[in-house]
């Protein structure tokens, strides 16, 4: 068997080693995973969600080992990892919910002896290649809604969040999902491609553009359901009537939250040219504030990178960004010592001829861009292939929704950013993606309708 590394991103030590997964044993994996699901569908919805329930307590009886592990391979700052379980809960209670009536067969006409049903049943085996970035949140999105509406899943964490994925099946398991319904794949990007290779009827992937595009190219032709959650560079315009350094502290926290490694982290700002420097300098005053440390203190903010591959892609990005005349008010390099770190970076004097406002950086840097007015802003914000999230400060609600229904993006945001709500649909447009999560449209996603045209005889 295969063995697979795990190293804490800060301080790159070895954690341990997992059996990992190859070619045979994807194979083997797959073909139990669609033995057992009839069985899985044919057990109640009740009992399903009973299951999910008693999944949800041991979440929480386990929460701060659970945030503990994923901060030792992630790197992400242990409040942070706490507040992902915690939001997890309120995810899993949405979907426990909702899912009773959308699995109810409709009847949309009974007239004339014919009556006409939809019925809804469940894809059958899903694939899910998950990020490591938000891994209980991503995850979660995908193996619960797809496990109360019938399905068996095949789960593949992402190599630099496997002990996660491990301890999600462990908890499964222990609240009565049979092994075989929810199965966890060990291993990295020639396992995931091993995954594709079967039988599957949905496969759910978040991750990069990159990996994305190439697994469209490789499902297209087998007409297999694809799901792509992909990258974002996400734009917020702040207005001359916003408060600066209030939109100065939110878009500062929604710029370097989890070390900037995340989908819909604010990656490009656009400030009118009326509160442009009041909002540069209270937004460097917060970013200052922010404490660079041990993930696994109570007080730090910025973590390690989890991805060592990123440090050259900001340093990259950074170098530039300087070759092309920004000016760089903080950071801009690597941190000394073991591990993956990177200063806090902003930019002022930035514009779209650098790669640091075209191309997603995932991790701790951000431009500041002065604009004119809104028809600036507006056409800066399009000016991307991405279109994830988009944000305007302005204390006018009208003005905002204004600018907003202009901007191509599958969540737009009023005086907020990087916020995710179970209610609301996680989409997105261009090389953001195809699909969606969340919402109860985010439940019917793991289900076909079946048309029932019944005649009396």
């Amino acid at each position: 068997m295969n063995q697979l590394a795990i190293h804490n991103p800060a301080n790159g030590a070895l954690i341990t080693q997992v059996s990992a997964d190859d070619a045979n044993s994807v194979a083997a994996k797959a073909a139990a995973a669609r033995a057992a699901q009839p069985g899985w569908l044919a057990v109640p919805l009740l009992e399903r969600k009973a299951c999910i329930t008693r999944f949800r307590a041991g979440v929480v009886a386990e929460l701060d080992a659970l945030a503990g592990i994923m901060t030792s391979e992630t790197g992400k700052p242990i409040k942070m990892s706490r507040n992902e379980l915690n939001g997890l809960l309120g995810r899993i209670d949405f979907f426990l919910k909702e899912v009773d009536a959308l699995l109810q067969t409709e009847t949309v006409f009974d007239e004339g002896g014919m009556t006409e049903q939809i019925e809804h049943t469940p894809l059958g085996v899903v694939a899910n290649i998950s990020a490591w970035n938000y891994p209980w949140f991503v995850g979660g999105n995908v193996f619960i809604p797809a496990l109360l509406t019938g399905n068996a899943v095949l789960y593949k964490a992402s190599e630099y969040a496997t002990l996660t994925g491990l301890a999600m099946a462990r908890l499964l398991h222990a609240a009565g999902i049979p092994k075989d319904v929810f199965i966890a794949v060990v291993g990295a990007g020639d396992v995931g491609a091993a995954l594709m290779a079967q039988k599957i009827d949905g496969l759910f992937f978040t991750g990069s553009y990159a990996t994305g595009a190439k697994i469209a190219q490789a499902l297209g032709p087998r007409m297999v359901k694809l799901q792509l959650e992909l990258g974002g560079k996400d734009p917020t315009y702040v207005c001359e009537d916003a408060n600066p350094k209030t939109a100065a502290e939110s878009l500062a926290d929604g710029a370097m939250y989890n070390t900037g490694q995340s989908c819909c982290s604010v990656e490009r700002i656009y400030v009118h040219e009326k509160i442009y420097d009041a909002f540069v300098a209270a937004f460097l005053q917060t970013v200052h504030d922010f404490k660079v440390g041990d993930p696994t203190s109570e007080d730090t903010y910025i973590g390690a990178l989890t991805r060592a591959q990123q440090l050259d892609v900001l340093d990259a990005q950074v170098a530039d960004a300087k070759a092309k005349g920004a000016t760089l008010l903080c950071g801009g390099h690597r941190l000394n010592g073991s591990g993956n770190w990177y200063a806090p970076t902003v930019f002022t004097n930035v514009n779209h001829s650098m790669e640091l406002m075209r191309e997603e950086s995932f991790g701790p840097i951000i431009g500041i861009q002065k604009v004119s007015g809104d028809a600036e802003a507006v056409q800066l914000m399009n000016d991307t292939r991405y279109g994830l999230t988009a944000g305007v400060f302005t204390p006018d609600q009208a003005r905002a929704k204004a600018l907003l229904s202009q901007v191509n993006a599958g969540s737009v945001y009023w005086n907020c950013c990087d916020r995710v709500s179970p209610r609301l649909p996680w989409s997105g447009h261009g090389d953001s993606g195809v699909g969606l999560t969340l919402s109860t449209y985010g439940i019917q996603t793991f289900m076909r309708p079946k048309a029932w045209h019944l005649r009396q005889a």
